[in-house]
């Protein structure tokens, strides 16, 4: 196939120090009753910005964010599995629009269509590359805007590695949902059936696996998510539904709370077998059954 790369990538930093959560905001009243757990949860939490400073300011200088981001995060570290998915930072050059000309992906039902530059979503939010490195892993990769077979599309790019007595290699592309978290980290996605996504994958099996990972309050530990798995043919666009009674907790909390979709973050994973990974996503949302 042939692929038309875009000028803008996405590299995910390398200290933890830049992935901070962000300080405990009140948030608006009539919390469904996972969102108060998750506000009870983060009472107390700060950012420390002078240090964040620091880190931001050393990154740039290492031509690690900014214009001079290139797209590689094979030695990346970031916060996919923190409490409720952590904070998201920019790192790349692009120029983001002003909050009020964004739509919440609960309104609209587009999480992303990719009509936004990169890094940034259709809703507001932003993506970022994640790999297993945060734990200790040795999985690689990048994140790009690309054409793929005519669509416009987020490439997930790399290889994941099993270390020994650990099956939770992993690369992902990860976006918080909120339009405005400092009003409220999550979203209410209730009216909705599920989650729909069109992808596309190149590989060695007549059908490759992977996952889409959510998160809300429920999980507040590390590798906690709900996770739904979905296969597809390599070398051909297709349209994944995934209705809300796929996804299945996994780790502290989810694995006995049900679920709930009131979400703060989506992952789209490739995790627990080795193998090189090229996946394409032109489109996320939400769907309705009429």
């Amino acid at each position: 196939m042939m692929m038309k790369t875009a000028l803008l990538s996405i590299l995910l930093l390398e200290y933890s120090t830049a992935f901070q959560p962000a300080a405990s905001t009140s948030l608006p009243r009539q919390l469904h009753p996972l969102q108060q757990a998750a506000a009870a949860a983060d009472d107390g939490g700060s950012t420390n910005k002078k240090g964040d400073n620091k880190a931001m300011a050393f990154l740039r200088s290492k031509g690690r964010i900014g214009g001079a981001a290139n797209m590689d995060f094979a030695n990346a570290m970031g916060l996919d599995e923190s409490p409720s998915g952590g904070s998201q930072k920019d790192t790349t050059g692009g120029t983001k629009k002003s909050k009020a000309a964004y739509v919440s992906c609960t309104t609209s039902g587009v999480i992303d269509d990719m009509s936004d530059p990169f890094p940034f979503t259709s809703s507001g939010s932003q993506w970022l590359g994640i790999t297993d490195r945060v734990m200790g892993g040795s999985s690689n990769g990048s994140l790009t805007r690309e054409t793929i077979d005519g669509k416009l599309a987020n490439v997930l790019r790399g290889n994941v590695s099993l270390v020994s007595g650990n099956n939770g290699g992993f690369i992902q592309m990860a976006t918080d949902l909120s339009l405005d978290p400092s009003e409220d980290a999550f979203v209410d996605a209730e009216k909705f059936d599920g989650i729909e996504l069109e992808v596309y994958c190149e590989g060695v099996n007549p059908e490759e696996k992977f996952n889409v990972h959510l998160r809300n309050p429920a999980c507040d530990r590390q590798m906690s998510s709900y996770r739904a798995t979905f296969e597809v043919r390599p070398g051909q666009w297709a349209t994944v539904r995934l209705p809300w009674d796929a996804f299945e907790g996994y780790g502290p909390g989810p694995e006995v709370t049900p679920f709930v979709p009131i979400l703060r973050r989506l992952g789209v994973v490739s995790i627990g077998e080795v193998k090189d990974v090229v996946l394409a996503v032109a489109n996320v949302g939400f769907f309705s059954v009429i």
